[in-house]
C-alpha cells in the first residue's frame, strides 16, 4: 500500500486488504459512518466512498497514515477543528496516524453532519 488505498473491488475487499492499525481504525470508522446515516458505500477512485446525495465522506488507507475526507469538509471543521481544508472547493480532510485519537462517537458526529449538508445543498460534485 503506497499513497493510495489497496486496490479493491468492494468495500469489505477494501477492508480485509488491510491490516494492523490501519485495519482496525478503517473498521471502526466505516461501522460509524455506516450507522450514522443510509449511506450508499461503494469504491471510487481507489478510495472506500460514502453516497448521499452525490459523494460525501471518503476513507482512504495509506502506508502511514489514514485520510478521512470530506466533500464538504470546510463546513465540518467547528465539528472536529483538526479537520484540514484541501483543495479549492469544500474539501476537508482529518488525516490521521497510528497515534491519532478519535472515537466512533466522533466519527459518527462528523457523518452525520456530512450527511445532512449533502441532502441540504445538494451534491457536492455537480458544479453550478
Amino acid at each position: 500500500m503506497a499513497m493510495m488505498g489497496p486496490a479493491a473491488e468492494s468495500p469489505d475487499a477494501y477492508i480485509a486488504a488491510l491490516s494492523g492499525w490501519q485495519l482496525e481504525r478503517c473498521k471502526m470508522m466505516r461501522a460509524a459512518i455506516l450507522g450514522a446515516a443510509p449511506f450508499e458505500e461503494t469504491i471510487k477512485w481507489t478510495n472506500l466512498v460514502f453516497m448521499a446525495n452525490g459523494p460525501c465522506i471518503l476513507i482512504r488507507a495509506e502506508e502511514h497514515r489514514v485520510l478521512l475526507g470530506f466533500w464538504r469538509g470546510k463546513r465540518l471543521r467547528g465539528v472536529d477543528p483538526r479537520i484540514k481544508a484541501s483543495g479549492k472547493y469544500e474539501l476537508g480532510n482529518l488525516v490521521m496516524t497510528e497515534t491519532t485519537e478519535v472515537t466512533a462517537d466522533e466519527v459518527a458526529r462528523l457523518a452525520v453532519e456530512a450527511w445532512r449538508l449533502n441532502i441540504e445543498l445538494g451534491n457536492p460534485a455537480a458544479r453550478t
